[in-house]
């Protein structure tokens, strides 16, 4: 939805959303060497769940902006119990292998703490059926928090949410 509204809305703006490996320190490489020559004053990175957490490490390492959505604070401990294999979420005909050795990989990856939170918006549901909302909400204090009633983790009501995401990145949520 948001890459079909910067297709219409707003052209100029770049839109680079790769299908992530399933090993965070792939995943990692992927990010980063995607970003590399990106102008970090101007850019933000986005993400939801895991891609929450990543888009924080990846924000953090860089220095940018970043919107999270429902975001993961504890993927290593949230993921242990999915070791083995898995379908993909978006996909359930989707087969991966999620590796043991993925959750010391999470753990390199987490950051202790936010450098600058007012750098990030976040979009949390305590509806949220998989995260505690609460602690979504603790790990991203003194971020601009858009905390919902209710909703769910997929955040199905996500259009209601986009004219926040889009202000907190400086675009115009009406054309």
């Amino acid at each position: 939805m948001l890459h079909a509204w910067l297709q219409r809305h707003a052209p100029t703006v770049a839109w680079w959303c790769p299908q992530l490996p399933a090993s965070p320190r792939e995943a990692w490489q992927l990010m980063v060497n995607g970003t590399r020559d990106w102008p970090m004053h101007s850019m933000a990175v986005l993400g939801s769940s895991l891609g929450g957490f990543y888009a924080t490490a990846l924000a953090e390492h860089l220095g940018c902006r970043a919107v999270v959505l429902n975001p993961a604070v504890d993927p290593a401990r949230d993921l242990v119990r999915y070791v083995g294999d898995q379908t993909a979420y978006h996909d359930p005909a989707m087969h991966f292998e999620f590796k043991a050795d993925y959750i010391d990989e999470l753990r390199a990856l987490t950051p202790l703490r936010l450098a600058h939170p007012e750098r990030y918006a976040a979009v949390i549901a305590k509806g949220d059926e998989l995260l505690d909302w609460r602690e979504m909400a603790g790990r991203y204090a003194g971020a601009k928090i858009r905390l919902l009633e209710g909703s769910d983790h997929a955040l199905s009501d996500f259009e209601q949410q986009l004219p926040f995401v889009l202000d907190f990145l400086g675009l115009p949520s009406r054309p």
